[in-house]
């Protein structure tokens, strides 16, 4: 008896891992990274963000950056001095909200003149309540956290397993 409550409790907690275990990292621009002259609107076509899902911008440090900032902010290719700029040539974001988001490089011209700018629609987290049941995936150049998982899928078939056996 005492077995088959702990695989019920692995099982409820697999459940609930399983959907954060399965964010996907998105390395902007693939092999190019952030870089003037590349058409970030065509390369975020296609691919589907969520909620946990992270955006990591790779470039030279000291020479791009990356600011998120509003729709018009985005229009105009200028920020305004309360958003938060990143430098570090490899910055992570995890999508942490629905929505629109807008990223644009700050350094004068990058933006306007050279297309370094990126507008994506971030969805509810997978197996969210939230989620549009029967919506197409779309294969895309992402990263996802194998690790995490192998570990989550290994979870549920174990506890599944305890629960059918015992």
């Amino acid at each position: 008896m005492a077995s088959s409550n702990i695989f019920f409790i692995i099982a409820i907690v697999a459940f609930f891992a399983v959907p954060s275990c399965l964010a996907t990292e998105f390395t902007v621009g693939d092999e190019k990274g952030w870089s003037l002259d590349f058409d970030y609107q065509s390369w975020a076509a296609g691919k589907e963000f969520h909620v946990g899902d992270k955006l990591v911008f790779n470039y030279t440090a000291g020479v791009h950056n990356v600011i998120g900032v509003s729709g018009i902010e985005f229009q105009q290719c200028q920020a305004s001095s309360n958003n938060t700029v990143r430098s570090t040539g490899n910055d992570v974001i995890t999508l942490s909200t629905p929505g629109r988001k807008w990223y644009i490089c700050g350094v004068p011209g990058h933006c306007a003149a050279r297309n370094m700018k990126l507008n994506i629609t971030v969805l509810a987290q997978v197996g969210s309540p939230a989620t549009a049941p029967g919506s197409p995936t779309s294969p895309s150049a992402a990263t996802p956290n194998v690790a995490f998982s192998f570990y989550g899928w290994i979870a549920v078939m174990v506890s599944f397993i305890g629960l059918v056996f015992v």
